[in-house]
């Protein structure tokens, strides 16, 4: 099994997983999305909210605001020494209290931790007009998308197969496959149809140009086909900022590997029972 980056920064990556199989591949994608943990706000105390949203929707709507995460200083709650009654450990605390008029954004948030804060500053939460105020407490936790959408540390996260293009030599240049295809992965050279340099990941597997082919009647079977590579996969996953994407990556392959050995380790007692 091999990966290799096309392109890598903090927020977004696309890489290329190779001698995988298909379960492989989407449990790796479940798993960055699901299972790699960051903070967002789970419990609210609203001591005044005159605004025209009720509690819970603003509860709501902070609750989905991306909050930057270092892994290394958080546990969860479950697994911290204070057993869930909240400590610096497992959670942060924000404070808010704005009066209108004016729109409040997530810059508005006042963290306890100046490292922990929320991702971008100009998160639209709600729009106050005179005399309105919200003044509350929030208090952001450690969990997995599994649990709710809000701690989904990806805002994309997918694949498709890699594709495999073939152009046999009874191809007469006639561009009829060009035409069609809408990503522009193909172009004549040499009176023939070629893949262009760099733009065979760029195939969405449409098959469009197969069947132009067919339709200039040159045999029963295109001069071109399409077919996928099923050991070989195009990734792309893009953060929502709490997190580098290299960490979801990383983390995301961590958590297959140790479900993988205690689901070996299990195996192994099961027969030694038996």
């Amino acid at each position: 099994m091999q990966i290799e980056f096309a392109r890598i920064d903090d927020d977004a990556a696309r890489f290329v997983l190779s001698g995988a199989t298909p379960a492989f591949a989407n449990a790796l994608r479940r798993t960055m999305i699901g299972e790699v943990p960051t903070l967002a706000i789970e419990d609210v105390k609203i001591y005044d909210n005159s605004s025209v949203l009720f509690d819970e929707i603003l509860a709501h709507r902070l609750g989905l605001i991306p909050i930057k995460t270092d892994l290394s200083r958080f546990v969860k709650q479950e697994d911290c020494s204070c057993e869930g009654a909240g400590c610096p450990l497992c959670s942060v605390t924000f404070t808010m209290s704005v009066e209108g008029p004016g729109m409040v954004y997530s810059s508005d948030l006042i963290s306890d931790d100046p490292e922990t804060r929320p991702v971008l500053d100009n998160v639209p939460i709600v729009k106050l007009f005179e005399g309105q105020k919200i003044v509350l407490e929030a208090r952001a936790t450690l969990n997995t998308g599994r649990v709710h959408a809000k701690w989904e540390p990806t805002t994309a996260c997918g694949y498709k197969n890699y594709p495999v293009i073939t152009i046999g030599e009874n191809c007469d240049g006639c561009g009829m496959c060009i035409d069609e295809c809408p990503r522009g992965v193909l172009e004549i050279k040499d009176r023939q149809a070629h893949v262009v340099d760099g733009k065979r990941e760029a195939c969405s597997l449409c098959k469009l140009c197969e069947k132009a082919c067919l339709t200039t009647g040159i045999g029963t079977e295109p001069a071109i086909t399409i077919k996928s590579d099923i050991s070989k996969f195009i990734f792309v996953v893009e953060s929502d900022g709490s997190l580098p994407v290299l960490t979801i990556i990383e983390k995301g392959l961590e958590y297959i590997r140790k479900q993988s050995t205690d689901l070996s380790e299990t195996l192994v007692e099961i027969a030694g029972v038996n």
